[in-house]
């Protein structure tokens, strides 16, 4: 079936209060508490602009619960301003009685950014549409909207209420980086060839098996290089480290990584080495020499020249998730160098991730990518050819208006 979706100008929007779920989940400086990079940020603001004749109420997740990038929206608010070149008001509430009132309030060409939609418990769960529709967030809000544009992308994996309960009860379009993505992403599946490599690095684990299982029955990994926390997790299915990773779920993660390296022996690629911190400074050992208290920051420089070597060899390669915690200088190597090694080889190229992109910004490289996706794990299920919640709303919504 192909997919169906509205855009902006195929729903009334002039004079009307419009809901807008963007993704302006921005990698945080862990010291500072300040955003590292606004390249979601500036994403979101071209559909927010093509809406200067609606009042715009616009709603972002950021980070997650227990998180140091767990922060409210403010710093949101003002990056989004200077893009805009208006103000931006943001509102310390979601859907409480400030916030609907201040929706009330909006005139023509005004802009509300509602704060951290993670605050409310609803928006950490996945639901039905149906159900989202009945959740207090969506109840408590829909009514003071007259439309909702989705473009949010990098979250069209999840069905959580404001990505999949509005649409039920509003008349709903795709924004422009929605359209955007979409567009770029067919054209490079179409031209894409193999040998197929995947990157995968990051901390979020059930993401990652999720995406591995869906590549690979997709004929989309003929290589996955695995790197970050889920390259730990098949060190230690491999059973190269002994100690425990400390992770929620641990066990769970282990047996599904096993069974893939025993049923794809050939597919993987896990570290021969790794960087950890020891006096203040970087230091490289291989897999062998850890000790219970070291914590794993990047891969080595081992591992690094073996992916290296693979990604140049590729014909398609897909980047998600860094190596390592490249916002400390010491540890960014793993992620630069791979980087680098995507922009010198001949293959078709497509990094994904907020992290990513700001790492590429910072080695002045961006522009030699194929395609820099903003979208993280929504890309790599999309890749994989996963059916989207944001997408099957998209499409419910357009098939209800063309009825």
């Amino acid at each position: 079936m192909v997919l169906k979706m509205l855009s902006i100008e195929d729903i009334d929007t002039i004079g009307k209060t419009v809901f807008v779920r963007v993704d302006m989940n921005t990698p945080v400086d862990p010291k500072s508490g300040k955003l590292m990079e606004l390249n979601r940020i500036a994403e979101a603001s071209v559909t927010i602009r093509d809406l200067k004749k609606s009042k715009v109420v616009v709603a972002s997740h950021q980070g997650r619960v227990g998180r140091n990038d767990f922060i409210s929206l403010e710093q949101h608010a003002e990056a989004l301003t200077k893009y805009l070149g208006y103000k931006v008001k943001f509102i310390d509430d979601i859907f409480g009685p400030a916030s609907r009132e201040q929706i009330d309030s909006l005139s023509i060409g005004e802009v509300l950014l509602l704060d951290n939609l993670r605050l409310s418990a609803e928006e950490n769960k996945d639901f039905l549409p149906a159900d989202a529709a009945k959740t207090m967030l969506v109840q408590r809000l829909y009514k003071h909207f007259d439309a909702c544009v989705l473009d949010s992308f990098p979250t069209a994996h999840r069905s959580c209420p404001s990505i999949v309960g509005f649409s039920e009860l509003l008349p709903t379009c795709g924004g422009r980086l929605v359209a955007k993505e979409l567009k770029a992403l067919n054209r490079l599946l179409n031209v894409a060839k193999g040998i197929y490599a995947t990157v995968l690095g990051g901390a979020k684990i059930s993401d990652r098996l999720e995406a591995i299982n869906a590549l690979i029955a997709n004929n989309r990994a003929d290589k996955v290089l695995l790197t970050g926390m889920v390259g730990n997790v098949f060190l230690k299915a491999d059973d190269q480290l002994a100690y425990p990773l400390e992770i929620q779920d641990e066990d769970k993660y282990v047996k599904q990584a096993k069974r893939l390296l025993i049923n794809h022996p050939d597919v993987f690629e896990i570290p021969k080495d790794v960087a950890i911190k020891s006096n203040d400074s970087r230091v490289e050992v291989t897999i062998k020499e850890l000790e219970i208290n070291d914590k794993i920051l990047d891969i080595g420089s081992a591992t690094i020249d073996n992916y290296s070597r693979i990604i140049r060899s590729s014909g398609t390669i897909f980047m998600s998730g860094p190596p390592g915690m490249f916002e400390d200088n010491r540890f960014s190597k793993g992620t630069e160098e791979l980087l680098r090694a995507m922009t010198s080889s001949l293959g078709t190229t497509i990094v994904s991730g907020g992290h990513l992109s700001a790492a590429l910004e910072r080695i002045g490289r961006k522009e030699l990518i194929d395609h820099v996706s903003t979208a993280g794990g929504a890309l790599v299920l999309f890749l994989a050819g996963k059916k989207l919640p944001l997408f099957e709303v998209l499409d419910k919504a357009a098939r209800r208006k063309i009825k």
